[in-house]
């Protein structure tokens, strides 16, 4: 399983990811241009310390992302999503990919996944956070696979 990002815009939102990649072991992908100068300290500032825990690989576009990735199936976290992750069944090698927090994934973007999957959200609600909705939907992801840590007694 892993997390991958589209031009994000939003250092702190890439600082959170960061986090929730390296609490839960799961390599995160950053497909550039970001719509932030790349600076440790503003990533760091909703990443803390734990960003440099995180396995990060940064793209320097999406024609490198697509020659260079591993294996596995594209999953595209969109609100134009065709089902709800909840009714997904996901695999161990699957991308959780996620567009710009500003105008989401572009058209080429949305033709490269194997799914386009939604949050269920209430009438009205437009989008959750980037950082939630990846954490929302990887936490399903890893529940279902049992890719959770072992918990420590």
């Amino acid at each position: 399983m892993r997390l991958a990002l589209f031009q994000p815009d939003i250092a702190q939102n890439v600082g959170a990811i960061l986090r929730l990649g390296a609490c839960l072991g799961i390599p995160v992908d950053i497909i550039e241009p970001c719509g932030f100068v790349w600076d440790i300290k503003r990533i760091r500032r909703a990443g803390l310390d734990y960003t440099e825990l995180a396995q990060v690989t940064r793209h320097i576009s999406w024609t490198s992302y697509l020659a260079e990735r591993p294996a596995g199936r594209l999953l595209l976290l969109t609100t134009a999503g065709d089902s709800p992750h909840t009714r997904f069944v996901f695999q161990p090698q699957d991308v959780l990919l996620l567009g710009r927090e500003s105008a989401g994934a572009p058209p080429e973007v949305h033709q490269a996944a194997t799914a386009r999957l939604r949050i269920p959200m209430k009438s009205g609600a437009r989008s959750l956070n980037l950082a939630m909705t990846a954490a929302l939907v990887l936490g399903e992801a890893l529940r279902q696979i049992g890719g959770f840590a072992p918990e420590e007694s």
